[in-house]
C-alpha cells in the first residue's frame, strides 16, 4: 500500500511551478534579448539593495543585486513596463552603468527579503554612514532624554544577531546627536561594556550590555572608520562622517587597547556646535570690544589658550566667520579638519606623510592668503613660522596648550621664539574654559552665606574696575535642580573668558624672560577680567552655578 505524504506532494508540486516560473522568465528573456538570471542561489550585495528603496523596488517590479564601482546589476520582471523604464533611467542619469537581467517573481521576492536585514543607515566607500532613513530622523527629532536612548538599545538587544548591530549603532550616534553629546565612550569592564555619553562636558553613564554585543559593534565601528578588524592590541584611530538631512556630522573614532578589551571613543563633531557667533560665546561685553578690533587687524597673531575641550575651536571659527568676505583669501590648516566653512581653503595635516602644520603653514603663505588659522602651535617649527607671517601681512589665528592668558608668552619663548619679535607679532592672548548653563525652567535661587560668600567677595574685591560691578547683585545665586527639558539642572555651555592685549609693559616684560606671575602683574593696567572675576559675575547674573565654575576654574588661589 502507498503512503500518500501531503507534505511532501505540497513540496514537489511547489518546486515544479518555481522550475515552470523560471523556464518561462529565459523564455521572455531570449525574446527581449536580456541575460536570464535565477536570482534564488545567486549572492546578493546589500550596498546594491541601497540604491533603490523597498518600496520603489516593489512597485516597479525590479531588484537591484550587485554594484561594483558604478556598474549595477539589476533583475526585472517585465522590461516594458512604464515603471520599470522610468527606474532604470533614473540609475542612468544617478551617474550608474545599468545591467538589465530576466528575473522570475520568486528571484525578486528573494532579492526583496533581504531589505529586512539592511541597517538604517548606509555605507559608502569613503566612510560615510548615511543616515537618512526616516525611522532614524525621529530617533534624532523625538529623543528627549537618556532613558528614551537606553529603552531603544534595550529593545534592539533583543533582536537577531543578524542586523541588530549596526541598529544599535545608529540609535547610539543619533542619540548624540540629539542630545548633542561631544563624545561617546564605549568602555569594557570584567562583566559587561558601559556606554556614555559626554553631556555639556561631563560624563554621563547611558547603559550597561553584554561583551558579546560589544565584539560586534567595535567591528562595526572599525568597518566603517576603515580601521584594520584584526589588529586589538594597538591604538587605531579613524572617522566617518553622518550625513543628516543637510548637515554631516563628522566622527571621529580612537580605539585604545585594554585588559578587558578595547576602549572606543567615538567624537562627535556637529556643525550646529561650532556655528555660535562671536556674540554669543559668552565673552564680556567690554573684551568683545577690544577682540572685535583686534580681529580686523591686517597682521599679528591672536591665540587661544586652554585645555582639550574648552571651546578654543569654537572661538577661532567665530573669528573666522566674523572677518570673512570675499575680498580677503583665508587658510586655515588643522588636524583634522572638524568642520567646513564655505569659501575658506581649508587643508588637513597628515603626520604620517610628513605634511606637519610647520609645512602646512609654509605651503600656505605661498598661497598669498589674508588671514591664516593654525589648528596648534606645538613645536618650534610652527611657532617659528607662524610668528614670522604675523610679521609680514598676514592676520594669523591659532592654539596653545597653556592655562592661562599669561601662560602663551613663557610657552612661546621655551618654543624659542625670539622674545623681541614675540611682543611685535603677537595682538592678543586669550584664556577660555566652558562652563555648563543653568536649565531656565528648574533653577533654584539661594541665598550666599558662608564659604561661598567669602569667596565671591574675595573674587569681586579683586576686580580692576568698580565699572564692572554697576547693577550687580551680591546677595544671591542659584543651583541646579534638574527637570526633564535639561541634563541634571544645566542646558548648554558658554565661554568664561580672560585675556592681555600686548602694549608697552607687556613687551618690557617679554624681553625680559617672565613669568606667568610677570606677564599678569604687567597686564594690570588694561583692567581687563580674569577667568575667576569674569566666572564669578556670571554666577551672580544667574548664568551658571558657584559649584560648576569650581569644578572647571582654579580658584583656589582667591582666599
Amino acid at each position: 500500500m502507498v503512503e500518500f505524504n501531503e507534505e511532501r506532494e505540497e513540496e514537489r508540486v511547489e518546486f515544479l511551478h518555481k522550475k515552470e516560473e523560471e523556464n518561462l522568465a529565459a523564455t521572455l528573456a531570449d525574446r527581449f534579448g536580456l541575460p536570464y538570471l535565477d536570482l534564488t542561489t545567486h549572492p546578493i550585495n546589500i550596498d546594491a539593495l541601497r540604491v533603490i528603496k523597498e518600496e520603489d523596488a516593489r512597485e516597479a517590479e525590479v531588484a537591484a543585486f550587485d554594484l561594483t564601482d558604478k556598474r549595477l546589476d539589476i533583475g526585472v520582471l517585465a522590461p516594458e513596463n512604464e515603471k520599470t523604464k522610468e527606474i532604470i533611467r533614473g540609475f542612468s542619469a544617478r551617474g550608474y552603468q545599468p545591467e538589465v537581467f530576466m528575473v522570475s517573481h520568486e528571484s525578486l521576492k528573494k532579492v526583496w527579503e533581504r531589505y529586512k536585514d539592511l541597517s538604517y543607515s548606509f555605507e559608502t566607500k569613503a566612510g560615510a554612514l548615511d543616515i537618512s532613513n526616516e525611522e532614524i530622523l525621529n530617533i534624532v527629532n523625538e529623543v528627549k532624554t537618556l532613558p528614551d536612548i537606553e529603552k531603544l538599545i534595550q529593545d534592539v538587544l533583543g533582536q537577531k544577531k543578524a542586523y541588530r548591530i549596526s541598529k544599535i549603532l545608529e540609535i547610539i550616534l543619533a542619540g548624540a546627536i540629539a542630545l548633542l553629546a561631544s563624545d561617546v565612550h564605549l568602555e569594557p569592564e570584567e562583566k559587561h561594556v558601559r556606554l556614555r555619553y559626554r553631556l555639556d562636558g561631563v560624563l554621563v553613564d547611558v547603559l550597561h550590555f553584554d561583551k558579546e554585543t560589544f565584539d560586534l559593534l567595535v567591528s562595526r565601528i572599525k568597518l566603517v572608520s576603515n580601521l584594520k578588524l584584526n589588529i586589538k592590541e594597538k591604538a587605531q584611530d579613524g572617522r566617518f562622517s553622518i550625513k543628516l538631512a543637510d548637515h554631516e556630522t563628522e566622527v571621529r573614532t580612537s580605539l585604545l587597547p585594554g585588559p578587558n578589551g578595547e576602549s572606543v571613543v567615538l567624537r562627535v563633531l556637529s556643525p550646529e556646535s561650532i556655528e555660535v557667533p562671536l556674540e554669543k560665546l559668552g565673552i564680556h561685553p567690554r573684551l568683545l570690544k577690544v577682540l572685535q578690533k583686534e580681529i580686523t587687524k591686517p597682521n599679528g597673531m591672536i591665540l587661544t589658550t586652554g585645555p582639550t575641550g574648552s571651546g578654543k575651536t569654537t572661538t577661532l571659527y567665530a573669528f573666522l566667520r566674523k572677518i570673512y568676505n570675499p575680498e580677503i583669501k583665508v587658510i586655515t590648516i588643522e588636524n583634522p579638519i572638524e568642520y567646513h566653512l564655505d569659501g575658506i581653503v581649508q587643508t588637513q595635516t597628515d603626520e604620517e606623510k610628513g605634511y606637519t602644520f610647520a609645512e602646512g603653514l609654509r605651503s600656505a603663505l605661498r598661497q598669498d592668503p589674508d588671514v591664516i588659522m593654525v589648528g596648534e602651535i606645538r613645536d618650534t617649527e610652527t611657532a617659528t613660522t607662524a610668528v614670522n607671517a604675523a610679521l609680514t601681512g598676514h592676520l594669523v589665528l591659532s592654539t596653545l596648550h597653556t592655562n592661562n592668558a599669561a601662560g602663551s608668552f613663557p610657552r612661546l619663548l621655551d618654543l624659542g621664539v625670539n622674545p623681541k619679535v614675540i611682543s611685535s607679532a603677537l595682538n592678543v592672548s586669550i584664556a577660555q574654559r566652558l562652563v555648563r548653563q543653568l536649565c531656565p525652567d528648574c533653577k533654584k535661587e539661594i541665598e550666599i552665606s558662608g564659604d561661598d560668600k567669602k569667596l565671591i567677595d574675595a573674587v569681586l574685591g579683586s576686580i580692576p574696575d568698580e565699572n564692572y560691578l554697576e547693577g550687580v547683585q551680591r546677595e544671591k545665586m542659584w543651583v541646579p535642580v534638574g527637570c526633564d527639558k535639561c541634563q541634571g539642572g544645566f542646558r548648554g555651555r558658554f565661554g568664561v573668558y580672560e585675556a592681555i592685549v600686548v602694549d608697552g609693559k607687556i613687551e618690557k616684560a617679554v624681553i625680559e624672560n617672565p613669568s606667568e606671575r610677570d606677564i599678569e602683574e604687567a597686564s594690570k593696567d588694561q583692567k581687563l577680567l580674569n577667568l575667576a572675576q569674569d566666572g564669578v559675575l556670571k554666577v551672580l547674573s544667574g548664568e551658571t552655578s558657584l559649584q560648576e565654575l569650581v569644578r572647571v576654574v582654579d580658584l583656589s588661589n582667591v582666599l
